[in-house]
């Protein structure tokens, strides 16, 4: 316990002590946090055309097993079945969460003969899921694909495959992978496999929202696509868009699949009345990556460093304490925008993360321009 409590104080004495609050309330302030980037989970009128929808349906809302073994089957085959459709005829399936999806499909798509190479900053549960893999693995400078095809020219005879796995648009950062000379490595190679995770690039880029993959043309380019539901989507869950024979890998050896209960009916039918909709938002698309720019483009002019192109926009203040103080002075003025610290970002860029969302106005960013002009 002395351990535990030691622990504690040392990341309150270096800012980096984090709580649960229960004394938020998002009345009468701004969000800049959320991950809500159209809007939709605040959407009381389409909330209001879902209930009418569901009349008449079984909208059950609890699976009270996991997928092997619940009885509610329909709304999960409809929603896949649905993604596999926009995904150009390919193959999805459902996990609870992006955490689950990450750390359940690596470890059962890769074995002791498998080279991950993975970008320095994905997220999180996919560095989880590859420790879980047990295979071997070296990270590439970000975004730098001349040294990722170096360590696959350095390794290509060593391993009988090599899975490359990116993001499209990173979280903390909001930049985006260069897919197109990803897909045309991943080409080059026979022996290498590509994993993309679309978390934060669902719903935003695209025609249809179907994200980067989607912008590009390169959805059947891609061995295994991972998209949210909890974003965008205002839902819950995430799923993997791939191929049958990986697809019914996963339905046999993915452990967060196999081993948990299964996420809520309800949900899924909720996700793909949502996604309908969000196939048709490409104004509010435009008008997001619209005011994104505006925003960075500020920082940019005010001295700070970023090379976010989406809907995330880090202000990088590099101190714990600095982006702790900032967040607050922004609350007390009506703005809800959280500090990232270590270990989510590395040591010396720590920031404020302004997650943008299609509801905010061009004026409510002019204001929060003219705000940040007298805070910083």
């Amino acid at each position: 316990m002395n351990r535990i409590t030691d622990h504690l104080n040392t990341l309150k004495e270096h800012g980096n002590y984090r709580s649960l609050r229960d004394d938020m309330t998002h009345s009468g302030l701004t969000d800049l946090a959320s991950n809500d980037y159209l809007g939709l989970a605040g959407n009381e009128n389409l909330r209001n055309r879902f209930f009418s929808f569901l009349e008449g349906t079984d909208a059950s809302l609890a699976s009270s097993a996991s997928r092997l073994l619940s009885l509610h089957q329909q709304p999960y085959s409809d929603l896949e079945q649905y993604l596999g459709k926009l995904y150009n005829g390919r193959h999805a399936l459902l996990f609870n969460s992006g955490y689950h999806a990450n750390s359940g499909i690596i470890p059962a798509i890769c074995n002791k003969d498998t080279l991950i190479v993975c970008d320095r900053l994905v997220h999180a549960s996919i560095i989880d899921g590859i420790i879980l893999s047990r295979a071997k693995f070296i990270r590439f400078k970000h975004n730098n694909l001349e040294d990722l095809q170096r360590i696959i020219e350095s390794n290509r005879t060593r391993h009988e495959d090599i899975l490359v796995i990116t993001e499209s648009v990173f979280s903390m950062d909001g930049d985006i992978c260069d897919l197109p000379r990803l897909v045309e490595l991943k080409k080059a190679y026979p022996e290498v496999r590509l994993y993309v995770d679309e978390a934060h690039g669902f719903g935003v880029f695209g025609k249809q929202g179907l994200g980067i993959c989607e912008q590009y043309g390169l959805i059947d380019d891609i061995d295994v696509i991972i998209g949210t539901l909890g974003k965008a989507a205002a839902s819950i869950g995430a799923f993997a868009i791939t191929d049958y024979d990986v697809k019914e890998l996963l339905v046999n050896t993915a452990r967060s699949f196999i081993f948990s209960t299964m996420l809520p009916p309800f949900n899924c039918q909720w996700s793909q009345f949502a996604i309908k909709h969000i196939i048709g938002m490409e104004a509010e698309r435009k008008h997001l990556l619209d005011i994104s720019h505006t925003l960075n483009d500020f920082f940019l002019s005010a001295g700070f460093e970023t090379n976010s192109r989406s809907q995330i926009v880090p202000l990088i203040v590099r101190s714990a304490e600095k982006a702790t103080a900032l967040s607050q002075e922004l609350l007390n003025l009506g703005y809800i925008a959280l500090p990232i610290r270590t270990p989510t970002v590395p040591a010396g860029t720590e920031r404020i993360r302004f997650s943008l969302n299609s509801s905010l106005s061009n004026t409510t960013i002019d204001k929060l321009i003219d705000t940040l002009k007298r805070l910083l």
